[in-house]
């Protein structure tokens, strides 16, 4: 199954996108990024290489393909309490292409991700503008997907869910040394919303418990709005701050703050940067439950529990000039650093006891500790 979609996104989105952009409409440049990363923590180990590469076809058209993979080995709580350790691997390509005319760029992205439990393609088209005087940039996005879920153990099994995507972003320069960001997004899914693998607990008699499948609901809609303010300092730093808010219609509500700091010196460029999330418990998500059918929908997934977490995080780039081949123009190399501290509030960890040794509910509640690696290098020409 898919292990940690923030995770992912980190690593794509933050060794590859830079801050808020400024200028008017233009296609991005050639470049090729080469990355490894690597997240550690919980019993999950979590590594690969990507490779990106965008290249312009002229003045108005623009091409990226990218190759991701993910080794995944995994003796998390979730695993090593109701199944054996496993080790699988996920590999997902995605191509790329965008139209520049006049002010207005048009995209459409196309990406598969496949391992040996779960498929899902992906469809994207997206929408820029500029306006004002190049001083406002107003985005719209829109993304179906569609995933096949399997089990291991079981060829007979197959799920699916469908996905859409609906975003809407504006981008505004206030001063000459501020910008905002504002985005929304809201998401629907309907399909087999959950992991075949979990199971959630009852009690079954006094002073122990039972295991039985989770069920989940077969919908989902959620809105997240996010707002991020860039300030340029006189000593060519940058601060950068942003809040964002998420609610869903399984009662998650969630709150994201984080605050980076850029430091250019020479040809370096250091960022040291903070982030606090914390999210409510779903609906029906419950550590133990009263009884078996003690209501329709039943979860002691951990990602539907309560918890806080705090990431800080380091990085350092260094640019270079690219002189054995001539059609290279500069180049980076990149290395980021993240700790992640989260703490459970109502997930409770059976490892920490064997099974009879504590009351049901009164074992310690869980928490986790990992580390992300992200080491990259970019090449323009």
């Amino acid at each position: 199954m898919r292990v940690m979609s923030l995770l992912r996104c980190l690593l794509l989105l933050g060794a590859v996108l830079g801050p808020v952009a400024a200028t008017a409409a233009v296609l991005p440049e050639n470049r090729a990024d080469f990355m490894y990363h690597r997240y550690d923590g919980g019993g999950v180990t979590v590594q690969g290489p990507s490779i990106l590469v965008r290249r312009k076809f002229g003045e108005n058209f623009a091409a990226s393909a990218n190759y991701y993979v993910d080794a995944i080995s995994s003796a998390s709580i979730d695993v090593v309490t109701t199944a054996s350790p496993y080790s699988e691997r996920r590999e997902q390509k995605s191509l790329g292409a965008e139209y520049l005319h006049g002010k207005s760029i048009y995209s459409v992205n196309v990406t598969n991700s496949e391992e040996n439990d779960y498929k899902a393609d992906t469809y994207s088209l997206g929408l820029s503008q500029d306006l004002f005087g190049d001083l406002t940039t107003v985005s719209l996005g829109f993304s179906r997907g569609w995933d096949s879920v399997g089990k291991r153990g079981e060829p007979a099994f197959e799920r699916n869910i469908d996905r859409r995507n609906y975003r809407l972003g504006i981008t505004q320069v206030l001063t000459r040394n501020t910008l905002l960001a504002l985005n929304f997004e809201t998401v629907t899914e309907e399909g087999y919303l959950q992991n075949p693998y979990r199971t959630m607990r009852y009690v079954n008699v006094p002073g122990s418990y039972a295991r039985a499948p989770e069920v989940f609901p077969n919908t989902r809609s959620s809105n997240a709005g996010s707002a991020r303010v860039r300030y340029f300092l006189p000593w060519r730093a940058a601060i950068e701050g942003q809040y964002r808010y998420y609610t869903d219609s399984w009662g998650i509500d969630a709150h994201t703050a984080r605050l980076e700091y850029t430091q250019p010196w020479r040809k370096w460029t250091f960022t040291g940067s903070y982030r606090f999330y914390t999210q409510g418990h779903a609906n029906f998500y419950s550590d133990l439950f009263p009884r078996a059918s003690y209501q329709n929908f039943m979860v002691r997934d951990k990602e539907n529990a309560s918890y806080v977490g705090h990431t800080l995080g380091v990085g350092a780039a260094y640019e270079f000039p690219v002189t054995f081949l001539s059609w290279l123009n500069k180049g980076t190399v990149n290395f980021h650093y993240n700790r992640m501290m989260i703490k459970y509030d109502d997930f409770r960890n059976l490892t920490a006891f064997p099974p009879g040794a504590t009351e049901p509910g009164t074992e310690p509640l869980y928490s986790l500790d990992a580390d992300v690696f992200r080491f990259f290098v970019s090449f323009w020409f």
